[in-house]
């Protein structure tokens, strides 16, 4: 099962976050996620666990918990969904014109 992490602490790493799963069972990734220009975290990662029922109750048990400091959101994670992204022009065309001319 995937899990989800948020509101880690800046401080928390891939280990820290797995030395908090394992005690629940076995943890086969842990990813916390960072910029990509910084490499500071970015607040947020997730936990891959392969049993059902301990991943269940590693999320019953972290979520509100402290770690490092904050107290973190653990749930089921979410399959990604693409936003409605157009290609980036807002529902314009090429030169960001609306394709009405406004000569007249």
């Amino acid at each position: 099962m995937n899990i989800y992490v948020g509101n880690l602490s800046y401080d928390a790493t891939d280990e820290t976050v797995k030395k908090a799963f394992e005690s629940f069972g076995e943890v086969t990734s842990v990813r916390v996620i960072k910029d990509k220009y910084t490499g500071q975290s970015r607040g947020f990662g997730f936990v891959e666990m392969p049993g059902q029922s301990e991943a269940q109750t590693a999320i019953k048990s972290l979520n509100g918990k402290e770690l490092l400091g904050k107290q973190i959101s653990v749930n089921e994670a979410r399959a990604r969904t693409d936003k409605g992204r157009t290609g980036g022009q807002g529902g314009r065309g090429r030169m960001g014109h609306s394709g009405r001319s406004n000569r007249y």
